[in-house]
């Protein structure tokens, strides 16, 4: 990779201070607790605007060997891989209309992946499907995942517009009860919880935020009979709206150029700025596309992986601004003062690029300022976007910048910022997920395990799993989650990895008379341990970061979220532990209950 920062000055000692006291002003003391429920501070704001309302169907009640709660990349790659290994006896209960997670809630105008649509999209040799972009917009995306289902005959397993409300083991039967919003109750072998990270939005909870007369919505229940258009045509209802967007984050940073183009007025409000590199959008080459090799698709995820954890492998198959930004992995553990001063500097130097870059597309010096990021590369999610400052050239489009506080409260007119009201006919959420809650608080019911245990009342000091997949008390209870899993670039690559586990368990436990499985307390312990290990880079990294979801806000850390860590090297090494523990045929760590035991 070219060095392009050789040329940069800077001065070290200045920026250090200068991102600790960007850091210090956005500190609050109510920690994670700053953002509210969706649902709970407004069910209508909660509501599918995507489904026809008065949905009912018969509720059913069955014996089956899996549930799979979550019908995003996570569910479906568990379903078909136990379809490639021929159990086709399971259920997948999802919340939305149709498949797709995150990509079915997310429609915003703009709204795409950032990762490149030849890594992020998974099983594209199998399909057949080649990405009509370099980076796929989520309309694609939507419509992949319903490729996906019709390819691998999921539609018949699938129970949309539908919540689970209740599991509880027995373990007499050795099965889960799974009951559900519709009436379903499901008796179940295997449970597996693929409800995903970035699908139960979360409001910043600003004073007043109730009482604001206009319209209002979260980013991920887009309403397009307010705005007009779709996510693919213009939204002509906006041209005589005043419209706010709270947010500045990587979706703010793609809905803010199309609502530029049609709104009358646009008010970006912002607490902390996003760093917004270039993202070279271009189609697809079909002659290219057509040439590929057979496994040519794992090839590249697994550059792409190395290439944003620092290997720096001799080609770089992407080129693209993640392998760019991220080829030196300057969150690492130095080994000496030199290389701490080394690592500390590239990483500067990074940032610094992105921050010269405002200056070169932002026309007033002023906004230009108030544009730039000041915090490591590894604090928040870089993004790339080729329109996001541009738009901010528009005469229509302002900047509220809130130094680091936020919004102050809204009104029934709108947002007041240093005391300065913004009157506005619509006002847009950009304000992200929930991420950092309890699992059972993300998933929305609270299983049950061995004598009634919740998993509430057993993590309520901390998370107890093995590699992020079993959790002891819990048993045939398999998770896709960051909680002591794994965090990648390409997420979906986390959830690939994660999927051909859980097929493997549910596989080998069929196979083999395996009635219940779950993890030993001492293997527990024991990936712990590895957990800590992994973090001690990252653990002294984040500490100097802006607050974010990424550190729990700064939040001072407890028992609790010691335990409540992800894998923090590179996510091939946490697959790497996976692969060594299927390949172990004592499949170490774990309790097995056979059928025959009495």
């Amino acid at each position: 990779m070219a060095d392009d920062n050789n040329e940069i000055e800077l001065s070290v000692e200045e920026l250090r201070q200068r991102y600790e006291a960007e850091k210090l002003k956005r500190i609050r003391p109510e920690g994670t607790a700053q953002w509210k429920n969706l649902k709970e501070t407004n069910a209508k704001l909660d509501q599918d605007p995507f489904v026809e309302p008065g949905f009912t169907r018969d509720a059913i009640i069955e014996e089956t060997t899996a549930v799979i709660v979550g019908g995003g990349f996570g569910g479906m790659l568990t379903a078909i891989d136990l379809t490639k290994r021929g159990i086709q006896d399971f259920r997948i209960v999802e919340k939305a209309g149709d498949f797709g997670g995150t990509w079915y809630w997310n429609r915003y105008p703009g709204c795409m992946c950032d990762v490149e649509s030849y890594t992020y999209l998974p099983l594209l040799e199998e399909t057949g499907y080649m990405p009509t972009e370099r980076y796929a917009s989520a309309t694609e995306i939507f419509e992949y995942t319903q490729l996906m289902g019709r390819t691998f005959d999921l539609y018949p397993h699938s129970l949309f517009q539908t919540e689970v409300t209740d599991a509880v083991w027995n373990d007499e039967t050795r099965r889960w009860l799974v009951t559900t919003s519709r009436g379903d109750q499901l008796s179940t072998r295997f449970l597996v919880l693929a409800g995903g990270i970035l699908h139960k939005p979360k409001l910043p909870g600003i004073q007043g935020i109730e009482g604001f007369a206009g319209k209002a919505f979260h980013t991920s229940r887009w309403d397009y009979t307010f705005t007009g258009g779709s996510a693919t045509t213009p939204m002509d209802k906006l041209a005589d709206k005043r419209v706010g967007i709270i947010g500045t984050g990587a979706t703010a940073v793609q809905a803010v150029p199309q609502l530029a183009k049609y709104a009358k007025e646009l008010f970006v409000f912002q607490r902390t700025p996003s760093a917004v590199g270039e993202r070279g959008q271009r189609p697809t080459d079909a002659e290219w596309f057509k040439n590929q090799k057979p496994g040519w698709q794992e090839e590249r995820i697994l550059n792409f992986t190395h290439c944003v954890t620092g290997v720096q492998p001799e080609v770089d198959l992407v080129q693209d601004g993640w392998t760019e930004v991220m080829w030196e992995n300057t969150q690492k553990f130095p080994e000496s003062e030199d290389e701490a001063a080394a690592l500390e500097r590239s990483d500067f130097m990074t940032m610094e690029k992105i921050r010269r870059r405002v200056d070169t597309i932002v026309e007033d010096a002023e906004t230009a300022d108030k544009l730039k990021a000041y915090w490591g590369k590894n604090c928040k999610r870089v993004c790339f976007h080729d329109d996001y400052l541009p738009a901010f050239n528009r005469p229509n489009v302002h900047l509220v910048d809130t130094n680091g506080q936020g919004v102050e409260e809204i009104t029934k007119n709108g947002p007041v910022v240093d005391g300065v009201e913004y009157p506005v006919d619509l006002l847009i959420y950009a304000s992200g997920f929930e991420i950092n809650n309890d699992l059972n608080e993300r998933l929305g019911f609270d299983p049950k395990g061995r004598d009634g245990v919740s998993l509430s009342e057993r993590w309520s000091q901390g998370s107890h799993t093995l590699h992020g997949v079993l959790a002891s008390g819990f048993p045939n209870m398999l998770l896709i989650s960051l909680t002591q899993g794994a965090f990648g670039t390409n997420f979906v690559h986390m959830i690939a990895e994660a999927a051909k586990q859980l097929g493997f368990i549910i596989d080998e436990c069929e196979s083999n008379g395996i009635e219940a499985i779950e993890p030993e307390e001492a293997a527990e312990e024991e990936w712990l341990m590895v957990l800590y290990g992994a973090a001690a880079g990252g653990g002294l990294y984040v500490q100097t970061c802006t607050p974010g979801y990424y550190n729990s806000e700064l939040q001072a850390p407890d028992a609790k979220a010691a335990r409540n860590l992800v894998y923090a090297g590179s996510l091939l090494e946490w697959a790497g532990y996976l692969e060594q523990w299927r390949n172990n045929p004592e499949l170490p760590g774990v309790k097995l209950e056979r059928a025959n035991a009495s």
